[in-house]
């Protein structure tokens, strides 16, 4: 009898099907001979196997995890967006032109830019696509600016998509969670392009001179980049031009409900002031007598940098998504930051430490540090989470944390399932070592050996 999670590779299956002329094919092209009902049973299984956001609590620091409501799903699925194809006429998808034109004006709306190109595909193309456009800026300008500066506590794609674009990249020392202003302004000169900043960052702090921030930027002749990966926590509320920002990227793909992960689909929208706007990729949607077209007219831009409109569909479900919400889209943003506070607060109650504590945004993060001196680390906290049914949160991210657990709860998890994760902490914390070094035990796989996996993947079914 099979144990509760085996699940055979198709080729290990056997049955005793009554042999056709087509299996000498079959047999030929090493394509297993089974029934439909035990295929269908066979990826129904595997689809049990998998964790996502429509079947648990998934508070993974950074990437907005939330639940995507399925009238999304329905809407990208209708025949009208589905079956367009980017080769037709113009003529025969201005509804689709109407929607990018359209979403590209509400984002405006929402982060406070003055244009938006929707064609990056994630947000790190969204990074680097606004980072070539301070590139185009200052070259237009003759400035020969050659420095981007970023936190210590900033994604890892930040730095990587400034050097990719020509950057030299120099990092600064956060102070209290924030970033250092003084280490700021030692390096602020007339070689320096930019600043890209995460507001609140990716300890959930909302950098509270963010004012000063931009002023010894602006003073510089600098620009501010926006990364948009925690806008979450401040749509509806304020927007990254009241803070001085310039350029914008947003991932529609986790604050906009598009499921998130997997390597895809994704979106990676980027938003400029309109001194920048010239320097968006082309084609931009422009609308004119005529109706909506796709235009190349604009002689500064710094080209094509996605396919045809971006991914379209994404693009649906993030209008869909922002339509439904409407002016509640602050709701969103109330909701996220209290369950937040109130996780981290019933944490703490139980013994965990929170550096540099005080309110945060919309996630925070956990230092487990002091569970080393038992020989615990993170990752066993981690991969215990998952015997009592939780997606671990994100960690060892950021790195200015030791033992760092990133918590995001998102504004979808119920008190009821934020006090069931509290208390599943709390005595994972008082669990045997070895028992949890040996984590997980309900899971289809045991715990791996990372280094040997990486040392030796096995990439296909081929390899096993």
């Amino acid at each position: 009898m099979m144990a509760k999670y085996e699940e055979p590779l198709l080729n290990e299956i056997e049955e005793d099907l009554p042999e056709e002329k087509h299996d000498v094919e079959r047999k030929e092209l090493n394509i297993p001979n089974i029934s439909r009902h035990r295929i269908m049973k066979h990826f129904l299984r595997l689809s049990q196997m998998n964790y996502g956001v429509d079947t648990g609590f998934y508070p993974l620091g950074s990437c907005t995890m939330k639940y995507n409501p399925k009238l999304l799903e329905r809407i990208a699925k209708m025949d009208e967006i589905k079956m367009v194809s980017p080769l037709q006429d113009e003529s025969t998808v201005q509804g689709c032109l109407e929607l990018i034109y359209k979403l590209e004006k509400l984002l405006c709306r929402i982060t406070g830019m003055d244009a938006f190109s929707l064609q990056p595909a994630a947000g790190a193309h969204g990074e680097f696509t606004g980072m070539l456009i301070a590139r185009a800026y200052f070259e237009d300008r003759g400035e020969k600016r050659s420095n981007v500066i970023v936190p210590d506590s900033a994604h890892g794609t930040n730095p990587a998509s400034a050097k990719m674009a020509g950057f030299n990249v120099i990092e600064i020392p956060s102070r209290n969670g924030m970033v250092d202003i003084e280490a700021l302004k030692s390096v602020v000169d007339e070689d320096t392009a930019a600043l890209m900043l995460t507001n609140p960052n990716t300890l959930g702090i909302f950098e509270k001179g963010i004012l000063q921030i931009s002023k010894i930027l602006k003073d510089a002749g600098a620009l501010l980049y926006y990364d948009g990966a925690n806008l979450n926590a401040i749509m509806g509320k304020t927007t990254p031009a009241k803070m001085g920002f310039d350029i914008v990227h947003l991932n529609l793909h986790k604050t906009f409900a598009t499921p998130h992960g997997g390597g895809g689909p994704g979106a990676g929208p980027v938003g400029v002031k309109s001194f920048l706007a010239p320097y968006l990729p082309v084609p931009r949607v422009v609308k004119g007598n005529g109706g909506y077209k796709l235009s190349y007219d604009f002689p500064k831009s710094i080209g094509k940098v996605g396919m045809f409109y971006g991914n379209f569909a994404v693009l649906v479900k993030a209008y869909a998504y922002i339509r439904m919400k409407g002016n509640m889209l602050e709701k969103v943003a109330e909701r996220a930051v209290l369950n937040s506070n109130y996780l981290m607060e019933k944490l703490r109650s139980y013994g965990f430490e929170v550096p540099n504590y005080g309110r945060r945004m919309h996630e925070f993060v956990v230092s487990l540090s002091k569970f080393k001196e038992k020989g615990i680390r993170a990752i066993d906290f981690a991969k215990r989470l998952l015997d009592y049914g939780f997606h671990p949160p994100t960690i060892y991210f950021p790195l200015i944390v030791d033992e760092a657990f990133m918590i995001e709860p998102t504004e979808d998890a119920s008190k009821e399932t934020l006090d069931e994760f509290a208390h599943a902490m709390k005595k994972i914390a008082s669990e045997d070592v070895e028992l949890l070094k040996n984590a997980p035990y309900k899971m289809p796989v045991r715990r791996v050996n990372e280094v040997k996996a990486a040392k030796e993947p096995k990439l296909t079914w081929k390899d096993l």
